[in-house]
């Protein structure tokens, strides 16, 4: 067997990281330019990360330089195989004690778009862009990632591909929608024997039947988002959607609460904020039912729209009869733990989008699907790296220095931007050639604790 040559090492730990990676490149340029890459990727977020900034060149003379299109042949024309390496990153992921996934945590399902111009990039076509609440022209992603009070992060990206890229628009057999992308999503963690207690997803999917009942087939737990104004058949007089059943619960006050629950939540920074849960019981939702539906809020008397959650689960109530709980399906969650698993979901609506930000996630310049797939994977193993990096880190550097944490119920929604900048690295070299040496990781994670999700609930009533 020929000896393979070396190349140009990565800065610091990154070299440690990447070289995990070499036996899925056959070639030398392919192993440079997989390091070359990652270090432009973890460049601070001010610097663009657009294929001539990764290579430190002029945008527009600096093209043709060879380090650019050393890279850009590596992202459109070079031959390896981006689930391959997603693979290995997962297995790097999960099989470190500081990052392995665990029947406490979640598998959070969301979508996001990228606005983009022409017409030719492949799955690009005017829809709806949730990131930025509009209709523009872009590519969406729908992806799945886990989650727990510690740490967070992506497990798979698949393009959604509108209709009108299909001879036979939305009847074409290989059309699929972003629903149907994120049950296969879901299917292969599955497969794979991914440990969690329960999906989340927003309004989106709570609001697909479908979705819910593929997710009851597999067998696994949902906590998902409803609508204010879900409803259901019911008869004249009686309660039928769930600003109703809201309405009906007879709060007055913290004293005389109705049916509503005390709960206590406790965010990261240590500062805690008393939440009130009602669960419904009306139409198809209850307690005995398949499908329970609770209504959560900071303040039970105005339900703002931000600090309100409707949410419906599968995870049955827990029982006074404990055979019944151990014949149950799945494991019965009181509804603190409900609010603790949708409270997991904020790692979407806050720091992963801003980290998807900060790495370049949308400024990849590449018309081919093979390109595109390919840079996202680079940009999740450029993430993934700060969090094998941060468990390697002396105990006493561990907890980044942060200001108050934002509490989940000022977290962005749907179609709202997220507004806490994304820091990558303290410190790089300059000099030229490739994109220089990355400083110091850890700034990384930083933004991702500063918008950190609750830590747990505990029941005051």
């Amino acid at each position: 067997m020929t000896r393979r040559l070396p190349v140009e090492p990565a800065p610091g730990p990154l070299e440690e990281y990447a070289t995990r990676f070499d036996d899925l490149f056959r070639a030398r340029a392919q192993r440079e330019s997989f390091r070359r890459y990652l270090e432009g990727l973890l460049l601070p977020a001010e610097r663009n990360k657009t294929l001539t900034a990764l290579a430190n060149t002029e945008p527009l003379k600096g093209a043709q330089r060879k380090e650019a299109q050393s890279l850009q042949w590596f992202l459109s024309e070079s031959g390896w195989d981006p689930e391959e390496i997603n693979e290995r990153r997962q297995e790097l992921l999960l099989g470190d004690s500081a990052t392995a996934a665990n029947d406490k945590g979640v598998l959070v399902i969301d979508e996001h778009g990228d606005r983009k111009w022409g017409k030719h990039t492949a799955h690009v076509g005017r829809q709806w862009l949730a990131n930025i609440g509009k209709t523009e022209n872009g590519v969406v992603s729908v992806t799945s990632l886990w989650a727990d009070e510690r740490v967070y992060y992506p497990l798979e990206v698949e393009p959604y591909t509108p209709a009108h890229h299909f001879e036979g628009g939305k009847n074409d057999p290989k059309f699929r929608t972003k629903l149907k992308i994120a049950c296969q999503l879901v299917e292969r963690s599955v497969a794979m024997g991914l440990s969690f207690r329960a999906v989340v997803a927003d309004s989106f999917y709570g609001e697909d039947r479908e979705f819910k009942r593929s997710l009851g087939k597999l067998g696994v737990g949902y906590v998902l988002s409803l609508k204010k104004s879900h409803c259901w058949w019911h008869r004249e007089g009686t309660i039928g959607a769930l600003w109703e059943a809201a309405e009906a619960a007879g709060w007055k006050g913290a004293e005389e609460p109705g049916e509503w629950t005390k709960m206590m939540r406790t965010f990261r920074d240590g500062h805690r904020e008393d939440w009130w849960a009602l669960e419904v019981e009306a139409g198809p939702y209850g307690k005995e039912r398949a499908q329970r539906a609770l209504v959560v809020s900071a303040d039970p008397e105005r339900l703002p729209d931000l600090a309100t959650w409707y949410l419906t689960t599968n995870l049955p109530a827990p029982s006074h009869d404990e055979r019944a709980n151990e014949a149950a399906l799945l494991t019965p969650a009181s509804a603190e733990e409900v609010v603790r698993l949708y409270g997991l979901r904020m790692w979407v609506e806050q720091s992963y989008k801003q980290v998807k930000h900060a790495l370049g996630w949308s400024q990849y310049q590449a018309r081919s699907d093979v390109a595109i797939r390919r840079h996202w994977q680079l940009v999740c193993c450029a993430f993934s790296f700060c969090w094998w990096a941060y468990g390697r880190l002396p105990i006493d550097d561990k907890e980044p220095t942060h200001t108050e944490d934002v509490p989940a119920a000022e977290s962005t929604g749907r179609g709202e931007k997220a507004t806490t900048p994304g820091l990558l690295a303290r410190g790089t070299q300059g000099g030229e050639g490739v994109a220089g040496t990355v400083g110091n990781d850890l700034a990384v994670l930083e933004g991702v604790f500063q918008d950190a999700p609750a830590v747990g609930t505990k029941s005051a009533a």
